[in-house]
């Protein structure tokens, strides 16, 4: 090691942690004026002059605290002593060496008393440096340019050397250039690069290109001078570009997307809403035993494409950030109803039972978003139970809700729990209710991301599976213990000839509807615009039971300034169902009126006379 130290060109010293020298190479010797001999053992300081040395002991001190690399380019210079007294200034660098877990310190020396030494190290910096780096003096002529300098704007060195720097700028800001560096000399300052000023520099060819500048004040004896670093960033601005680009191109493509969303949402569901209600109505009218095997068979596949419509729209929204959960505190009970009133008849039509435990929990979500994951569970319960009964209960959980859906259907093997959220992904089973799309769970899984909430299951193959979803518990939230549930079917009577206002723009869809509504026995006017709206309610001799409305009408109205002006004309709050396939934010003042529902197209014509009738009896639309 000692032959390899010695191998250097500079005087090099190493000291251990008391200060003491523990090796020195031939060229600190001759540097001092000592041999090894003499400076082995001795303190450093026997090389520093005496008036220097106890500030000396303090910094060494100082540094062995927290040691670390300081080049000789860092100004550490300092003044040594050599054996004959005589003092001369150095250049000193240091680094911190770990030699078998003690702490040493490899010192460099350079003399810098000679000009001319100090003077080629200098260049050799310059020459070394990664950026164009040139020195200008108090004229703005060039005095010193490095090797990057030549290459970047093409001029050879002796051409650069005495020229003005206003040549290497674009002629028209060289005029304005020479203002600012005269302002710069009188009041000089750091300016480091990257300082947000556009700037550009012109090549020997007449090139112009970006660049980035720093400006360093520099004080001599020979005068003021100012040290430029300058680097080319024409492929960073390139780039930058290709960015913004991008970014503009993804929000176009954003903005197509949610166009697509908005249209699809209304516009596909807008056939399948008149299918399904010519499909309800001919089911209601219909007496042949084959033509309502038939049709049972067409609205078997009806429900099986409007559940995949639904769940392709509300992957995309997902995906495409559309969604975004309002959450409140609210009672769970209200969810439990709902899913009650839309399960039970399906289950029992299976031979199965389903079992809602009721809730006096209170929790914090979005009612929406968080029934959407609870319906899924329950739909895909239901789907793959063929003997039995699907449950659905809650238990407190320290400061959450866990709300199960239990099944005894044919269970799921553990290896499959992770395969089962993703997409079109389904489980292999001859049962013959294997009728899903293999999306449910992938947007339970989203939509639990979305909300925060986490989502389990367990699971036995023969026996059954329990899926959860942990919901944080409101603040004055309640147990949530269990009570007897109340059965969904409350066995009302059909309307006998209720009048109904049907408000739609759609005259294929205003048919389908009217003629669901007239075979089910109401009697219907219809209109399709809010004006149109008001002026027919002020001609009826009677008031209308109900108002189904669309959403989008018209000469651009919606179906709550229908709803409000007919409630006017007769001066009661009269109930309204409102249905829309626009599922943005746009229509949300439709859910915030009083005695009144907002339903997703395409709608369940079943689960729609039941609301209807209920509605018609009571004269008041639930809020669950």
């Amino acid at each position: 090691m000692a032959k390899l130290l010695e191998t250097t060109t500079d005087a090099l010293l190493i000291v251990n942690s008391s200060g003491e020298i523990v090796f020195v190479n031939s060229v600190a010797s001759r540097l001092f004026g000592y041999t090894s001999d003499e400076l082995i053992g001795e303190a450093i300081e026997v090389l520093i002059p005496h008036s220097l040395c106890k500030r000396h002991e303090r910094d060494r001190q100082r540094y062995r605290g927290a040691p670390h690399s300081r080049p000789l380019v860092s100004g550490l210079s300092l003044q040594g002593q050599r054996k004959n007294g005589e003092i001369f200034d150095a250049e000193v660098s240091l680094t911190p060496v770990d030699n078998d877990g003690e702490a040493l310190v490899a010192s460099i020396v350079r003399d810098t008393s000679q000009g001319d030494e100090s003077e080629a190290y200098f260049r050799h910096l310059l020459k070394a440096a990664p950026d164009a780096m040139i020195i200008v003096d108090e004229n703005g002529l060039i005095a010193i340019a490095n090797d990057q300098s030549e290459r970047m704007f093409g001029y050879p060195h002796d051409d650069l050397i005495g020229k003005s720097i206003e040549t290497l700028l674009p002629t028209s800001v060289r005029e304005r250039h020479v203002n600012h560096r005269n302002r710069f000399l009188r009041d000089p300052r750091l300016r480091p690069m990257g300082s947000g000023m556009e700037l550009y520099a012109r090549r020997a060819d007449g090139f112009e290109f970006p660049v980035e500048i720093s400006l360093s004040p520099i004080e001599s004896a020979s005068g003021k001078f100012v040290s430029s670093v300058i680097r080319d960033v024409t492929e960073r601005r390139e780039m930058e570009r290709d960015l913004i680009a991008a970014r503009q191109e993804a929000e176009r493509a954003h903005k197509a997307n949610t166009a697509f969303l908005a249209a699809a949402s209304h516009d596909l569901r807008q056939p399948v809403q008149a299918l399904s209600l010519l499909t309800g109505a001919l089911q209601r009218t219909v007496k042949d035993e084959l033509a309502l095997e038939m049709i049972d068979s067409q609205m078997h596949s009806l429900d099986a494409m409007t559940n995949l419509l639904n769940s392709l729209l509300d992957i995309s929204r997902l995906d495409s950030g559309a969604i975004k959960p309002e959450i409140e505190e609210f009672p769970l009970q209200r969810l439990i109803d709902r899913l009650a009133a839309e399960f039970t008849r399906q289950a029992r039509q299976k031979g199965l039972t389903f079992i809602a435990t009721p809730s006096t929990a209170i929790v914090r979500s979005d009612p929406n978003l968080l029934g959407e994951i609870v319906q899924n569970f329950v739909s895909n319960a239901v789907r793959y139970t063929n003997v039995g009964e699907v449950q659905l209960d809650c238990r407190v959980d320290g400061t959450d809700l866990l709300v199960d859906v239990i099944d005894s259907g044919i269970g799921i093997a553990p290896e499959h729990y992770d395969d089962i959220f993703r997409e079109f992904h389904q489980l292999r089973v001859d049962a013959p209710s294997n009728e899903g799309f293999g999306l449910g769970l992938a947007i339970v899984r989203r939509l639990a991301d979305l909300l925060g909430h986490a989502v389990s299951v367990t699971s036995e193959q023969g026996v059954g599976s329990r899926f959860s979803v942990r919901v944080p518990l409101a603040s004055n939230a309640s147990s949530g213990e269990s009570g007897n549930h109340r059965d969904a079917d409350d066995g009302q009577a059909p309307p006998s000839r209720a009048l109904v206002m049907l408000i739609e723009d759609d005259r294929r869809v205003s048919a389908a509807w009217s003629m669901l509504l007239r075979a089910e026995g109401y009697r219907v006017v219809e209109v399709d615009s809010a004006g149109a709206a008001e002026k027919v309610a002020a001609e009826l001799d009677e008031t209308p039971a109900l108002i189904i409305s669309d959403y989008h009408l018209l000469h651009e109205t919606t179906g709550v300034q229908a709803v409000g002006a007919v409630r006017k004309i007769f001066a009661t709050e009269l109930p309204a169902i409102i249905v829309s396939g626009d599922t943005s934010k746009v229509v949300d003042d439709a859910r915030s009126i009083s005695n009144s529902v907002l339903l997703s197209k395409p709608v369940n014509t079943d689960a729609l006379l039941d609301l209807a009738r209920q509605v018609v009896h009571s004269g008041r639309v639930s809020a669950d």
